[in-house]
């Protein structure tokens, strides 16, 4: 156990520069390239229920159960009070939490601890693994998680500091991109129940003003983001 805590606290030196461009504009193509972004989406599905659940234990609200779908899409099922503060921030959560989370990751990358953000995300989705209440929620969960654990025990530590800055630039990319999504559909009609609009009827704001939150949110986590992990 000592070995392991020694392990998890340990700080790498920063990587080379070419590391953290090469892996900003890999995560960009991934997320900006249609095929690609519809094969990865559901990363980001994970990190958005996630953040709702979050958000719902800590308003005190009884968490019921996340589902993920094969669509990408995903639900997370609360019950308490169906309006006041904890109902809102937790309808508040889902978008910001992706942008939210590259942002902690930027964080732990510029210092070093790789290790202790890999088991931290582990971690994350053993807590949403005993949440999950769909069979393809599960088994996402399960292939994400086991793919993670394989890259912490057998990756050496330069590939695990590769993966961790591609991850950490996908969630900051990939927390902008579904929010454009969104008010795409909002333009449309086609999304009268999504957590904008659902905002929306639980306050007196316009389901406008929570997508510009949103992408006011996204976009200072990403450019924080970048500040952080930027080797110039």
């Amino acid at each position: 156990m000592d070995k392991f805590l020694a392990q998890l606290v340990e700080v790498q030196p920063a990587p080379e520069p070419w590391v953290v461009v090469v892996s900003a504009v890999f995560a960009f193509a991934v997320v900006s390239y249609t095929a690609s972004w519809h094969l990865t989406r559901g990363l980001v599905t994970i990190a958005h229920e996630g953040g709702h659940a979050l958000m719902a234990l800590v308003t005190r609200r009884k968490l019921e159960g996340i589902r993920l779908h094969s669509d990408t899409s995903g639900v997370t099922l609360t019950r308490g009070k169906p309006t006041g503060p904890g109902m809102v921030l937790t309808a508040l959560a889902g978008y910001v939490a992706p942008s939210l989370l590259g942002l902690a990751g930027a964080w732990l990358t510029d210092q070093g601890r790789i290790t202790l953000l890999i088991w931290t995300v582990l971690l994350f989705l053993v807590c949403m693994l005993l949440l999950i209440r769909n069979l393809y929620g599960a088994l996402i969960l399960l292939a994400t998680g086991g793919a993670i654990f394989a890259l912490s025990m057998y990756a050496p530590e330069d590939i695990q500091q590769i993966v961790a800055y591609v991850a950490v630039w996908f969630l900051l990319f990939g927390g902008v991109r579904p929010i454009m999504e969104l008010q795409r559909k909002r333009r449309r009609r086609q999304a009268g129940n999504s957590d904008a609009d659902q905002l929306a009827r639980l306050t007196v704001l316009p389901g406008g003003f929570y997508v510009f939150f949103f992408l006011l949110v996204a976009g200072a986590s990403m450019f924080g983001g970048a500040y952080l992990m930027s080797p110039f």
